[in-house]
């Protein structure tokens, strides 16, 4: 039954509906309006803001303030106006007479000069500013029109020189007279460092040298700094003072160096002790700066002295000018017993510190090419023995100065000793506070008998904030108890110069506690491992430097190296790490020399390798060393056996079976140690030395496969481990494979399956032991690679292949892996073996499918190809039922 009503109705209904529905929409709209004001007040419209078409418009915020414009007015005007006083002085001067002229620029810049106190008075000091640096601009113009009309004969350099001390010193007047203006003392003190320095360049008969010049502006800066107030000239003076005194500091260095004898040297040493004191000065009266002026100080002593002990010996010693400045620097350590104040010490002592670093470092190539430099015989092995030492190295070393580096090494080694005996450090504080958090005054001296509470502590106690005693010498060490006060009396300190906790004053090596700073080395032990460290490259290099025979370096050399060996196996953890680092590279040079002449090669060889192996069972310093030291011995062992096998003549693929020796012991020795922390390094070294091996054997293919072969039965003799079973299980496996490929190459023979099958057989039976043990897991990572490496290379031989023994067999291969996939719902199988057996029909049957197709009618392939398309198309829906019946059962197998 139809109860649709006529059109005039239903448009009457629907305009009902929509005006109740816009009267609902209205309502909800007043009910969310009055909503959003109880949850928020509406705000007030900013003022500015405007309606235009129902909405509001604020005005955009300031994106500058007031202040920020009326600085950039100001700076524009004044630029302007200096630009234009400028121009009238360079340029408009000449239409204007003498009087005119000077009254003109001494009008204007008295106006300038005079206007900022009235512009102060009324509050505008910003453009109190931009005046008051018009009239200073103006003053040095007017300095320019006095030199150019008044004074035009006057030279120029001595004239700039007084007129910027007239500068200098009104633009100071001035900032005193009116002490609110900002710029006239900062730019007094920038124009402050021009007078001497151009005075100085003039060559006058009363001006001074430029390198005095420049350390009094540096003087003067420095004064400056320590007394005027205000933080930005002391800003300017602390960097005027190093821009000039480092002036001088560099040219009083390069005077000192170049200097010819020791009469010459005098007054380059003068200024440089000059420049020391006032930079020590400034380290004391300028806290901020104390350690860098200290160091500073302590550089230009080091420098001046030296330069004067350097002019005077190298009349007598050539190449000994890195000595002298080193004993300088070692004396300079003798200001930790001066009267210092204990903040001004740590500059001086970081100086000598560096210089003897440097002095370090110039050593170092010498030592580089006693190590290295016997390398140049190795085309030549076994040649000869040198003349001497000197003459093994391989390079032109000059002579000169070769007799300075052991004494150099010595003498810093000395001072790194005397500083490990040493029971505490003088700690680098920056300034008064640093230097009272350790319990002392800042201007105490070191030699003080007790220590001084910090400010506001109380000195009852070690809880009081004491320090240790004063840092004294290492003569001191040795002091009775009379002389010094014993370590057990120290507050905080236990005997033995260790606190209270059991820790050393730096923290000691503490394995496996929380705390990363005692599992740090301390300072002691780091100045041990580096005094033993310069001590060794000292004997080291003696024998060329002091030109011993051949003979003796050799014998020296070994016997250091085997020292440092000792040292690492029972030493220290730091001590030992370093000393074992200088003797396995003091073991390469060692090895290096003696490749000179045969029977040197065999003795350093065959004691490196006893000394390596009873240092390795011996060594009590830790799993990491032992480590590198059975590694180091393999190494070692395994360069004794290639010196064996060159001595015999033996070409290297029979060098190779000797060299398989190590690997062998190697693997015997893991087997005995087991779960030891030194069996992983020394596999993988004997794991190196079998590549070794193969590497050698490479160039003859039987000797190849044979020493594959034997590395493959040496990993699987690891694989019987139950650790290593994996790992060398795979590793053996996949030697022997490339063993057999190896031979079968050696042997000529081309057919694929000799080289796939040896690799399919093992893979298919850890498949079947995969399958067994998690009868759920795929089929295709437990069968399928062992089946293509076979499967795939026999389907594209049997392509090539015009006889039909080939594709018969892979065809029945083929069809009984099918038929097991199928059997046993394997996936893999069903899949590779189908896909190899129709390809493997389609190439047999292919030559006769062309012949048919060459026979049939032209117009039969269209027809036939429409056959099928209808056939598909009619049945299209069972065919994607059938196909997905196929993927279903599929997915089904494993």
């Amino acid at each position: 039954m139809d109860n649709v009503p006529p059109p005039a109705e239903e448009l009457a209904i629907l305009d009902r509906e929509l005006a109740r529905l816009d009267a609902r929409r209205a309502q909800l709209l007043a009910r969310r309006a009055w909503l959003l004001t109880l949850i928020r007040p509406v705000a007030a419209p900013p003022q500015g803001a405007w309606a235009h078409g129902g909405r509001r418009f604020a005005a955009p915020p300031a994106e500058t303030s007031p202040p920020n414009v009326q600085n950039l007015l100001l700076t524009l005007g004044g630029i302007l106006l200096t630009i234009a006083a400028i121009a009238f002085t360079l340029v408009s001067w000449g239409h204007m007479g003498i009087g005119g002229r000077s009254a003109v620029l001494g009008v204007v810049t008295v106006a300038a000069l005079a206007a900022p106190a009235l512009l102060v008075r009324r509050g505008l000091t910003s453009t109190a500013e931009s005046v008051a640096a018009l009239g200073m601009v103006l003053m040095v113009l007017d300095a320019y029109a006095l030199h150019a009309v008044a004074l035009p004969e006057t030279d120029g350099l001595g004239y700039s020189a007084a007129a910027a001390a007239v500068l200098t010193a009104a633009w100071t007047a001035y900032a005193s007279v009116l002490p609110r203006l900002r710029t006239p003392l900062p730019v007094a003190a920038v124009t402050a460092q021009l007078p001497l320095s151009l005075w100085s360049l003039t060559g006058s008969a009363g001006a001074p040298p430029i390198q005095w010049a420049l350390l009094a502006t540096a003087a003067l800066d420095v004064a400056a700094a320590v007394w005027v107030k205000r933080d930005t000239i002391r800003g300017i003076a602390l960097v005027g003072a190093s821009v000039t005194g480092g002036g001088a500091l560099l040219l009083g260095l390069g005077q000192s160096v170049t200097a010819s004898g020791p009469v010459a040297a005098l007054p380059p040493a003068a200024l440089l002790t000059a420049a020391a004191g006032v930079a020590m000065f400034t380290a004391w009266r300028v806290p901020a700066a104390t350690v860098a002026a200290s160091v500073v100080a302590g550089l230009a002593l080091i420098a001046g002295a030296g330069g004067v002990v350097r002019a005077a010996v190298a009349a007598e010693v050539e190449g000994w000018g890195i000595l002298t400045y080193l004993l300088c620097a070692v004396a300079l350590l003798g200001v930790v017993r001066s009267p210092l104040p204990r903040r001004l010490v740590p500059g001086p002592v970081y100086a000598s510190a560096a210089v003897q670093g440097l002095a370090v470092l110039a050593t170092l190539p010498l030592l580089l090419v006693t190590l290295a430099g016997p390398l140049s015989v190795l085309p030549d092995i076994w040649s000869g023995a040198p003349s001497d030492a000197r003459a093994s190295l391989g390079a032109d070393v000059p002579a000169e100065g070769l007799t300075s580096a052991p004494v150099v090494l010595l003498v810093v080694a000395g001072v790194l000793v005397l500083f490990s005996r040493r029971p505490d450090l003088p700690a680098p504080p920056a300034g008064s506070a640093a230097a009272t958090a350790h319990g002392r005054a800042p201007d105490a001296p070191l030699s003080s008998a007790r220590p001084h509470p910090a400010p506001g502590s109380s000195a009852a106690g070690p809880a009081a904030g004491t320090a240790p005693d004063e840092v004294r010498s290492g003569a001191d060490d040795k002091a009775s108890g009379a002389d010094r006060p014993a370590s057990s009396d120290r507050p905080g300190m236990a005997a033995g110069g260790q606190d209270a906790s059991g820790a050393g004053p730096w923290g000691a090596w503490v394995p496996g506690t929380g705390n990363p700073a005692a599992a740090r080395p301390s300072h002691r032990d780091l100045a041990r491992g580096g005094a033993l460290a310069l001590g060794w490259a000292a004997l080291v290099v003696a024998p060329p430097a002091f030109g011993l025979g051949y003979g003796l370096a050799v014998a020296v050399h070994l016997a250091v190296t085997l020292g440092m060996l000792a040292i690492a196996a029972r030493r220290s953890p730091t001590t030992a790490a370093i000393a074992l680092a200088c003797g396995l590279a003091g073991a390469a040079g060692v090895t290096a020399l003696a490749l000179a002449t045969r029977p040197a090669t065999f003795t350093v060889l065959g004691t490196l390798v006893a000394a390596l192996t009873v240092a390795a069972v011996v060594a009590r310093t830790g799993a990491a060393i032992r480590s590198v030291l059975a590694c180091a011995a393999a190494v070692f062992t395994t360069a004794l056996l290639g010196a064996l096998a060159g001595a015999a003549e033996l070409p290297p693929h029979q060098a190779a079976l000797l060299i398989l020796v190590v690997p062998a012991a190697v693997a015997l020795l893991a087997a005995r140690l087991g779960t030891h922390p030194v069996t992983l390094p020394l596999e993988c070294t004997g794991a190196a030395a079998g590549v070794l091996a193969i590497a050698l054997a490479a160039g003859d293919r039987p000797a190849l496969a044979l020493v594959l072969a034997l590395c493959g039965v040496i990993a699987a003799g690891t694989a019987l481990r139950p650790e290593r079973r994996i790992a060398a299980g795979a590793t053996a496996t996949v030697l022997f494979v490339l063993a057999t490929w190896v031979r079968l190459a050696a042997s000529g023979v081309s057919t694929p399956e000799a080289y796939t099958l040896p690799v399919t057989i093992p893979a298919l039976a850890i498949g079947v032991l995969r399958r067994r043990r998690d009868p759920e897991a795929s089929s295709w990572p437990a069968y399928g690679p062992g089946l293509a490496v076979t499967l795939l290379p026999s389907l594209v031989a049997a392509w090539g292949d015009q006889h039909w023994l080939r594709p018969l067999l892979l065809g029945a291969v083929a069809l009984a892996i099918t038929l097991a996939g199928a059997r046993l719902r394997l996936q893999a199988l069903l899949v590779l073996g189908g896909a190899v057996l129709a390809l493997d029909a389609l190439h047999e049957l292919a030559p006769y499918v062309v012949q048919v197709v060459g026979a049939l009618p032209r117009w039969l392939p269209p027809a036939l190809a429409g056959l099928l398309l209808l056939a598909v198309g009619a049945t299209y829906e069972q065919r994607l039922r059938d196909a997905r019946r196929l993927r279903e059962s599929l997915g089904r197998m494993h």
